[in-house]
């Protein structure tokens, strides 16, 4: 895998079908701290991908019906996938793996094809409570015809456990981005770490648009306008609305969400892009701090999030 580095204690490379960013309070500790992070990005990566025969997901599809007996991150990711579908009432279910494929998102999201004839038939999951889960003897049996997809959570788990097992390795504070999912562990510099929002978390740097310093925890940005393609004339995105298998009716462009860890900050995030309009109140309940983009582009800010600077321009999502 490349990687470049841009400034000192600022790493950034690419795994998981999306961009890794490390930054690490002290330079000097920079390469113990990517050895974790690159150690956690490959076992979770075969642990949870749904594009590697190999992995543990695609075995436990593969034997939906039956019982299996899986590893321990695995069991930690199904655990957490679960979890979020329970504090989220359904809205973020793991097992929309089948709803992914009829949308087609059948592949790495670098070869779905841009454009696509064929008609849409979306496939409505077959729910996170018929999921047969003992996780003190990490046995597992899905209900026949179910296929899990972790995606909603396992990058964000990968995020709090690679922060968590970096800061110990290099002895200081860091901070890790996976796309938009982002967490950080140990004392973060005495401003913060200086994280811009935006739609799009590989767009090029903006000075003027929204900036956030976090200092502890976590924070996810979910979307409906970066990961997209087109099949039989409509726009498709990465993110299913379970009650139906197709993707949400169209009202948030963007939502960031920033919590303890950055799987409650997902879990929020993604939640909020399926519930539309019904996201605000629900948030509201949770007293997350959540920035909230329309389609039109307004804005809505709930839980103490800060005011945007006077810049109608929305810079990159990552940390700078």
């Amino acid at each position: 895998m490349s990687a470049t580095t841009a400034g000192p204690g600022v790493t950034r490379f690419a795994a998981l079908g999306t961009t890794a960013v490390l930054l690490v309070a002290d330079p000097a500790r920079t390469r113990a701290a990517r050895e974790v992070l690159e150690d956690e990005l490959a076992a979770i990566d075969l642990a949870c991908s749904r594009f590697r025969p190999d992995s543990e997901l695609s075995r436990a599809n593969a034997a939906a019906g039956r019982t299996v007996t899986v590893g321990p991150l695995f069991a930690q990711a199904i655990t957490t996938a679960l979890r979020a579908a329970e504090l989220t009432d359904g809205a973020v279910d793991p097992t929309v793996g089948r709803s992914l494929v009829s949308l087609g998102y059948d592949r790495t999201f670098a070869s779905v094809r841009p454009e696509d004839v064929r008609p849409v038939a979306p496939v409505r999951p077959s729910g996170w409570r018929g999921v047969e889960w003992h996780p003190e003897r990490r046995r597992l049996r899905l209900p026949p015809g179910t296929a899990l997809d972790l995606g909603a959570t396992a990058k964000a788990l990968a995020a709090d456990r690679a922060a968590g097992r970096a800061a110990a390795a290099a002895g200081c504070g860091v901070l890790v981005c996976l796309g938009g999912d982002l967490a950080t562990a140990g004392s973060a510099p005495a401003e913060g770490w200086q994280v811009a929002i935006a739609d799009d978390h590989a767009a090029p740097s903006s000075a003027s648009g929204p900036v956030v310093a976090v200092r502890s925890g976590g924070l996810a940005t979910s979307g409906t306008t970066v990961r997209t393609w087109l099949r039989a004339g409509r726009t498709l995105h990465h993110i299913v609305d379970p009650a139906t298998g197709d993707v949400p009716a169209p009202f948030w462009r963007t939502v960031s969400v920033a919590a303890a860890t950055c799987v409650d900050a997902n879990t929020a995030s993604t939640a909020a892009i399926v519930r539309g309009e019904r996201a605000l109140g629900w948030l509201r309940d949770t007293g997350l701090p959540a920035r909230l983009v329309r389609v039109d582009g307004s804005v809505a800010r709930l839980g103490g999030w800060p005011a945007d600077p006077p810049s109608p321009h929305r810079p990159q999502g990552g940390p700078r």
